[in-house]
């Protein structure tokens, strides 16, 4: 096996290029080129993204995997080899080996001999009838029907793979890793447990590594993107993606290149600690990293320093994301004008339901009136309001004729009907089915050289003392005068979506502001605060050491982000929506 062969002795320098299959191209040749780094990742495999991969291979084969990866490689694969950067990824997607073929065939014609590896056996879809006769129930995480029983057309169904195989890879000597759906922070604790030589059981330094890699793969996101304190974020140009200073302990300083646009700070870490999260366990194949025991702290410009993580084993279980074709969807946007707003809204609902035979006739039908509206508007557009129309149904052809019907009414309904866009036929709905699956009956695979490895998992089975979460003290609730503000003058927020699921986070910069935030925001204020989130089931979890608080909104989402008729499908407004709501804010507080 290779000795780990880094720039330094005592950290591994691990940087990221994609956060998503779409990102910054030219992000991977911006960290090989901006400054010293040991490892390029990059997560590419959105929970989505593989049903979108599948379209793909219906079309070819050959294909299902990031194809923006083997460009991005292209351009790269040199200098990675000329200064001994591996290179790890999930962007393999539906089909590894295909991209190691084609990662091959780059090489060759660049005149390159890279050792390649790829990962593979999280693929379950053809075994689901398999495991099933196994005992294998395949049981929705949310609304605990089994698979079965649902009556679903799997599409895609892939299992959460850990780091190990990528440790065994960089062992080997390999300078690309590609998997199928290793696990986001996969990415980050493989290369971290090869190079210190980590145990499978050293709990607390693999939970280390696993929030290195949760910070880490959302790339802008943790330097400064989407940070709701847009006014402390110097330039936006050109915003660094994230790097990760890991340690043989599991601590970890987050920064970017110099001379790059966003910021490294407590805040914009903290706020991507708190993105797509739930309970205070953080999972993974490999460790269960307890968020409630972070310390965090500004080391010096754009450099935060993480410590003190602490882990417990991972469940005899791992996450597997299965993706069912549920139907087709249609969405149609009117624009309603002038006086009379939501008189006009009802006659266009009515005629145009009443023309096809009722909202019953689709499985699910919704009608959204959006008042952006002014009274004595000083422009046309001032004077617009949205009326958003939205069916799913399992006939495509209902759903086609939906537009249709709409499109007929424009000259036979209300004055000024306009449509935001052309009308479409509609797509087709994919539904996220999260569930578990025995990590026993799932096999990490290793191929390269014509080899092909069995992978040793995580241990199962053990037994570990409960975590205690980090003691951290809390001031009084401030008693001064309240005034009115917006609670974003204040508090920080981040959302995103887990399936059909939303989570909340929100932060405040003190340990007073923490307190506040902590007796007032309970889940009967949220729910009071956003009226449109109090129908569903909300849980509420503490995180003082980060001086915030996660709430997890169950089956906001309907079935996922390609099922949801909700305008922002993937929550990312949430957070925002929040912080402009008014609440009775302590003056001491206040900026």
């Amino acid at each position: 096996m290779a000795e780990p062969k880094t720039l330094f002795d005592d950290k591994l320098i691990i940087a990221n290029c994609s956060g998503f299959f779409g990102d910054r191209f030219s992000a991977a040749r911006e960290m090989v080129e901006g400054g010293p780094i040991d490892i390029l990742s990059g997560d590419y495999l959105a929970e989505l993204t593989m049903a979108i991969l599948v379209r793909q291979t219906m079309k070819d084969p050959t294909k299902g995997y990031a194809h923006t990866f083997l460009k991005q490689m292209e351009q790269i694969m040199g200098q990675c080899l000329d200064k001994n950067i591996r290179v790890v990824s999930n962007a393999g997607g539906l089909n590894p080996k295909g991209l190691a073929d084609e990662l091959q065939r780059v090489a060759g014609e660049l005149g390159l001999h890279p050792k390649i590896a790829y990962i593979e056996g999280d693929n379950i879809l053809p075994r689901i009838a398999e495991l099933q006769e196994q005992g294998e129930n395949f049981a929705h995480l949310d609304k605990g029907v089994h698979l079965k029983d649902a009556g679903a057309m799997p599409i895609t169904a892939n299992a959460y793979f850990g780091g190990w195989g990528v440790v065994e890879a960089l062992s080997q000597g390999v300078d690309i890793v590609v998997g199928g759906r290793l696990a986001d922070a996969a990415v980050v604790m493989g290369p971290a447990a090869w190079k210190f030589g980590w145990k499978r059981d050293d709990w607390d330094k693999l939970a280390g590594a696993a929030v290195a890699g949760h910070i880490i793969e959302c790339s802008g996101q943790a330097t400064g993107g989407n940070y709701s304190f847009i006014d402390e974020v110097p330039s936006y140009d050109n915003v660094g993606f994230p790097i990760a200073e890991m340690h043989e302990d599991g601590s970890f300083v987050i920064t970017k290149h110099p001379n790059t646009g966003g910021l490294v700070s407590v805040g914009t870490v903290t706020a991507q600690l708190l993105y797509e999260v739930r309970e205070p366990r953080y999972l993974t194949p490999d460790v269960g990293a307890r968020f409630d025991t972070i310390r965090i702290k500004q080391q010096g410009q754009d450099r935060v320093e993480v410590s003190g993580v602490c882990g417990e084993p991972p469940p005899d279980t791992t996450k597997v994301c299965i993706n069912n074709l549920d139907g087709h969807t249609n969405s149609f946007t009117v624009l309603l004008t002038g006086l009379d707003i939501e008189k006009k809204a009802k006659i266009l609902e009515n005629a145009l339901f009443n023309s096809i035979g009722g909202k019953e006739q689709f499985r699910k039908a919704e009608v959204q009136l959006i008042r952006t509206d002014r009274e004595n508007p000083a422009s046309n557009e001032e004077a617009f309001a949205y009326l958003r129309l939205s069916v799913l149904d399992p006939d495509p052809k209902k759903v086609a004729l939906f537009s249709a019907k709409l499109v007929e009414l424009a000259l036979c309904n209300i004055p000024g009907f306009t449509g935001t866009a052309p009308p479409a036929k509609g797509r087709p709905v994919i539904q996220h089915w999260p569930t578990l699956v025995s990590r026993d009956k799932v096999v990490q695979k290793l191929f390269f050289d014509g080899k092909e490895m069995e992978i040793e998992p995580a241990p199962m089975g053990r037994e570990f003392p409960p975590v205690k979460s980090l003691e951290v003290s809390i001031p009084p609730v401030p008693s001064d005068e309240k005034v009115a503000a917006p609670l974003g003058r204040v508090y920080a927020t981040r959302s995103g979506d887990k399936g059909g699921n939303a989570n909340l986070g929100v932060w405040g910069k003190t340990p007073e502001a923490y307190a506040f935030l902590q007796d007032f925001l309970t889940v009967d204020k949220l729910k009071e605060i956003l009226t449109d989130m109090a129908g569903y089931e909300i849980e509420r979890y503490e995180l003082p050491n980060l001086l915030a608080l996660n709430f997890y909104i169950i089956g906001v989402l309907g079935d996922g982000v390609s099922a949801s008729l909700r305008m922002d499908p993937q929550a990312k407004t949430l957070g925002e929506y929040l912080r402009a709501k008014t609440a009775d804010i302590p003056r001491s507080l206040l900026p």
